[in-house]
C-alpha cells in the first residue's frame, strides 16, 4: 500500500483515463499480510497510529495493524455476547466503527443469512479494543413482514452535526434513518425511513451502504449482486452521488440509484472475485476503500482488500 501513495498526485486527466472500461482495468488490492481472512471489514486509525479492524463473525472478529500491511488477529469485540442476540442469531455481522465525542461507536447487525428478521445493535468503547465494548442494545429492527432488512449499518455525521444511519439489503433496497447523537438511536423528531437505492427490476441484490461527503457531494457506496459464494460470488462495489444526504442519488450516467443505477468502483478481475462489503477510511495519505474479496488462487477464501481512492474526477477511482 505504501508504494501506491505517490499516485495521489496523478493529474486528473490521467485518472480519468484510469476509470475502468473493463474488469481487467481494476487494480489489485494493496499488499496485506498476516491474519487477513475477513468478511465485511471496517477499519479505523487511532490517534497513536494503530489500525483497528472489525469484521463479520462470532462476537465481531478483530484484527490490528501498526502499518496497514501486517495484520494480527485478536479477541472478538464481545467476549460475552449480549443476550438479546439470541432472538436473531448467534453471531454478528458487518460492523461499522467510528469515533465521536471521545468514544468509539460500533453499529452492527444480528441476522440469519437470507432472512430479514434482523436487528441493528450499538456498542461503545473509550479505547476501541476487544473486550472494552459496552453494548447499548437494539437500534432498529426488521421482521419477516418488512419490505427492508435491518443489516449492514453505516453511521454518517454531516457537517452540521446531524447524524444519519444507512442500512439494508435486497427487498426494497437501501434505507436511512436519522439518529439522535445523545443516544445513538433513532431521532424522535424525525422517524421517517428514507429510501436511497433500489433495484425494482431484476435482481434485488443491493446492500452494505457506506456514505462519505467529498467536494460538496454525498457519495453512497454499496455492494451489488451476490456475496458469500466463494469463487461463484458476483459481488461488486458501485457508487452514486447526491446534493442531499437523503438523496436522490445518481450514478455518473445520470441513472438514479433508486432505479438500478450505480457507477462501478470495484469488480471481479483475475484472482480477485466478488469484491464488496466495503467501508471507507480517511487516512493520513488519502482515502482508503477497505473490503473483502474471494481469492481465486486460494479456493475462494475471503480476504482483506485495501486500495487508495482518488476523487480528482469528481468520482471515486480505486488504484
Amino acid at each position: 500500500m505504501k508504494k501506491r501513495t505517490a499516485l495521489l498526485a496523478v493529474p486528473a486527466a490521467l485518472l480519468l483515463a484510469l476509470v475502468p472500461s473493463s474488469a481487467s482495468a481494476y487494480p489489485n488490492p494493496g499488499t496485506v499480510t498476516g491474519s487477513v481472512v475477513v468478511h465485511d471489514p471496517t477499519m479505523i486509525r487511532t490517534p497513536a497510529g494503530r489500525y483497528l479492524l472489525y469484521a463479520t463473525g462470532g462476537g465481531l472478529a478483530h484484527r490490528t495493524s501498526t502499518d496497514r500491511t501486517a495484520f494480527t488477529a485478536g479477541a472478538d469485540a464481545f467476549t460475552t455476547r449480549p443476550g438479546w442476540w439470541s432472538s436473531y442469531a448467534t453471531e454478528a455481522w458487518a460492523p461499522d466503527v467510528s469515533y465521536h465525542g471521545g468514544k468509539y461507536l460500533m453499529y452492527y447487525a444480528v441476522s440469519t443469512f437470507g432472512e430479514n428478521t434482523s436487528a441493528i445493535g450499538l456498542a461503545g468503547s473509550t479505547t476501541g479494543l476487544p473486550g472494552s465494548w459496552t453494548d447499548y442494545g437494539i437500534v432498529y429492527t426488521s421482521t419477516a413482514g418488512s419490505d427492508y432488512n435491518a443489516i449492514d449499518p453505516n453511521l454518517f455525521v454531516d457537517d452540521d452535526g446531524t447524524w444519519w444511519l444507512s442500512f439494508g439489503s435486497w427487498w426494497t433496497g437501501i434505507k436511512m434513518i436519522r439518529i439522535d447523537p445523545s443516544t445513538g438511536k433513532q431521532y424522535a423528531g424525525d422517524t421517517r425511513r428514507y429510501s436511497l437505492a433500489s433495484r425494482p427490476t431484476g435482481s434485488k441484490a443491493v446492500e452494505a451502504p457506506y456514505i462519505v461527503k467529498r467536494g460538496g457531494f454525498y457519495y453512497l457506496f454499496a455492494s451489488y449482486d451476490v456475496c458469500c459464494q466463494g469463487t461463484g460470488s458476483t459481488y461488486k462495489v458501485k457508487v452514486g452521488r447526491a446534493t442531499s444526504v437523503t438523496g436522490p442519488y445518481y450514478d455518473r450516467n445520470g441513472v438514479a440509484l433508486m432505479n438500478n443505477g450505480g457507477t462501478p468502483v470495484l469488480e471481479s478481475h483475475g484472482r480477485v472475485v466478488g469484491p464488496g462489503g466495503q467501508s471507507v477510511l480517511h487516512d493520513v495519505d488519502g482515502d482508503l476503500i477497505v473490503y473483502h474479496y474471494y481469492d481465486g488462487n486460494d479456493n475462494g477464501t475471503p480476504k482483506l482488500g485495501i486500495n487508495l481512492l482518488s476523487w480528482s474526477t469528481g468520482w471515486p477511482v480505486a488504484y
